[in-house]
């Protein structure tokens, strides 16, 4: 009898055990995951965007969700840090940035039950010989060059002359930004019949995505030879933008998000709706029982003022312009959305100006 007491004690121990393990392992599961590149949730940029559309969709419908952060920014760690993602019970992976585009393409086919959205590029081999999006990842790029455009025509609009572009790495992404950028000046000085050469545009990319000395000396010298505004386009380096702008007087623009909350030099964003185009990803995919439909499986979409997912911000603690209006900018959004009004996406050339000179740095 006391054999048998033992023994069921025992068996009572490993069960409670097992129910202890399972509860602790559900704990630590997370169904939704994002990836962040070399930054972290909290940059009022790129991730933090992408972060914010997972985190809504996911609460919205009770999906747990979590995030990883590589160890360091290389294609390598970002694989390893995916697999810990799906380790960790990912069904579902957000990649914010081209950064990922290898990481996909070699982590694609070794889990074909997991999904992947890739945000801001297409997964291709290091050597970019091989493109390759395969049926579990949906990618999104976006409309840059339409955002850049209302940048510049607000910019010039409300009275300023003489701007600045300040790119990261002259990546796709960037360069769209910063050719409409050019565009949407040069449109609003001949909407203001202004006289050649009366707007002027300095143009540099740093090379980098993050803050530094020499990125804040460099335009402290715009601002100090007269530069007014500058559209600081890569991620962290707008902390640079800003620290001179704020010594100078001057002014910035924002990119990707609204990033008006991080300093009063900032006068608007040129963005695009991170958040807003991850939680239409999600709804699709959620509405297909948890796989990519025919139109998102293996797919880019490029998404721009027609999907309302570029733009600038109109809130009324966003909007810092003082003679552009939110009506003028609404109408201007308008003749983008229904294909009046078309921006050239080319970034092999200079885009065309007829009344802004541009000095292309470096």
């Amino acid at each position: 009898m006391r054999k048998f007491w033992a023994l069921a004690l025992v068996l009572v121990l490993v069960l409670s055990m097992t129910t202890i393990l399972a509860a602790c392992q559900a704990k630590d599961t997370y169904e939704l995951a994002l990836v962040t590149d070399v930054g972290n949730i909290d940059d009022k940029s790129f991730n933090e965007g992408a972060w914010n559309g997972v985190k809504q969709y996911a609460e919205a419908n009770k999906i747990t969700y979590a995030y990883y952060r590589p160890s360091e920014d290389s294609t390598a760690a970002r694989v390893e840090t995916i697999k810990t993602a799906i380790d960790k019970g990912a069904k579902t992976v957000v990649c914010p940035g081209y950064l990922f585009e290898e990481a996909i393409y070699e982590v694609q086919d070794q889990f074909p039950k997991v999904n992947f959205l890739l945000l801001d590029g297409t997964p291709h081999t290091a050597d970019y010989s091989v493109f390759k999006t395969s049926a579990n990842v949906h990618c999104i790029l976006y409309q840059e060059e339409q955002a850049g455009y209302l940048a510049g025509y607000a910019a010039v609009m409300d009275g300023y002359t003489k701007l600045g572009f300040l790119g990261g790495m002259a990546v796709p992404a960037v360069v769209r930004y910063g050719y409409g950028y050019v565009q949407g000046a040069d449109a609003a000085a001949a909407q203001l019949g202004l006289a050649a050469d009366a707007v002027e545009i300095k143009y540099w990319y740093s090379g980098v995505f993050a803050p530094s000395d020499d990125i804040k000396t460099k335009m402290s010298g715009w601002y100090t030879e007269g530069t007014e505004v500058v559209f600081s386009c890569g991620g962290g380096i707008y902390l640079s933008a800003t620290a001179a702008a704020d010594a100078a007087g001057a002014k910035v623009i924002g990119v990707d998000v609204d990033q008006g909350a991080q300093s009063p030099t900032i006068i608007t964003s040129a963005m695009k709706k991170l958040t807003e185009s991850v939680g239409i990803a999600l709804t699709s995919l959620y509405a297909n029982k948890g796989v990519w439909d025919a139109a998102h499986a293996g797919q880019t979409a490029v998404l721009g003022a027609k999907e309302d997912c570029v733009g600038l911000p109109t809130a009324a603690d966003s909007w810092r312009l003082t003679k552009y209006t939110v009506d003028e900018y609404n109408t201007l959004f308008k003749s983008l959305q229904d294909g009046t009004l078309t921006v050239s996406n080319d970034i092999e050339s200079q885009p065309a100006v007829t009344l802004v000179k541009v000095d292309y740095q470096g």
